[in-house]
């Protein structure tokens, strides 16, 4: 897997790439309004929930799910594919890592997603693209970058991990189980034991894109979450969580990052499973400090 910011391309790069048959652009949204409303030229439209979540079980979609989707969507294994979406790349960023679970090489994120196109008065169209069907061939899961329940049980305590806890301060200390409105939830609130709170948000600038390698390094570092530990990111429903991947595994190169997918919505209604709400604001680097 690629890292680096390499890995990411620019809205004037996507621009000048829009009628290149080598490159699949997909937008991933929560749901597909905003996509309906008007998207990129070419792009093919994802919907998180209904397509690269598993229609029953509390999963990601199969490897087998996984290839019929991008089979059907005209993406083959030799396309360069570029992601982008709504929430700051929230989605985006949950399918990059998918993808990646899967095996997919040529992969990018277009860095301030829908919010940045938008805001540049950018092309838009409605019109869904019609490419020809392929026949992808995804590889066995990469599960190295996914974390589960029992994996983060072993890490409580343990000095060797840090876990990110990237939701609102509000969520982390128990004040609400989950942001307004929202329909995914569990019976507890409150945070991870261990876990330092970053939320995901203070990884952007304001126009969406991400800040600088320094700017992140010191933000991550200066928490305790340093290249040397085994790091575990959560939210609530692992799609913030992915996000915050993206910067540490991705952006910054860190050895061993997993998303936790199953998040709060899972440990929060875990029998058994332990539970803190006091307000942790970090968790000092003692062993290693970020490079420069």
């Amino acid at each position: 897997m690629a890292t680096g910011r390499d890995v990411l391309v620019s809205t004037d790069w996507v621009r000048q790439h829009l009628n290149d048959p080598a490159i699949r652009l997909v937008e991933v949204d929560v749901d597909t309004t905003a996509y309906d409303s008007g998207h990129i030229p070419g792009a093919i439209g994802f919907n998180w929930q209904s397509q690269l979540q598993h229609p029953v079980r509390r999963d990601i979609i199969s490897r087998e799910e996984f290839e019929q989707l991008l089979s059907d969507s005209g993406i083959g294994n030799e396309h360069t594919v570029v992601l982008y979406g709504d929430n700051n790349n929230w989605f985006a960023a949950y399918a990059f890592w998918l993808f990646t679970i899967y095996g997919h090489d040529k992969l990018y994120l277009m860095d301030g997603g829908r919010k940045k196109w938008l805001a540049e008065n950018r092309p838009l169209t409605t019109e869904r693209p019609q490419y020809a069907r392929t026949q992808y061939r995804a590889n066995e899961p990469n599960l190295t970058i996914r974390a589960f329940s029992s994996q983060v049980m072993q890490a409580l305590q343990n000095p060797q991990f840090a876990l990110v806890d990237v939701r609102s301060p509000q969520e982390f200390t128990g004040e609400v189980i989950a942001p307004p409105g929202m329909s995914e939830t569990a019976q507890r609130a409150g945070h991870i034991p261990g876990a330092v709170n970053i939320p995901w948000a203070q990884a952007v600038n304001e126009d969406g894109t991400f800040r600088s390698e320094e700017a992140l390094r010191a933000l991550y570092c200066g928490k305790g979450v340093t290249p040397d530990k085994h790091v575990i990111a959560y939210c609530r429903i692992g799609e913030r969580s992915s996000h915050t991947w993206f910067v540490l595994k991705v952006l910054l190169g860190y050895p061993d990052v997993r998303n936790y997918d199953g998040s709060w919505t899972e440990w929060g209604n875990l029998v058994g499973a332990p539970i803190e709400k006091e307000a942790v604001i970090s968790r000092p680097a003692t062993e290693a400090p970020c490079p420069s």
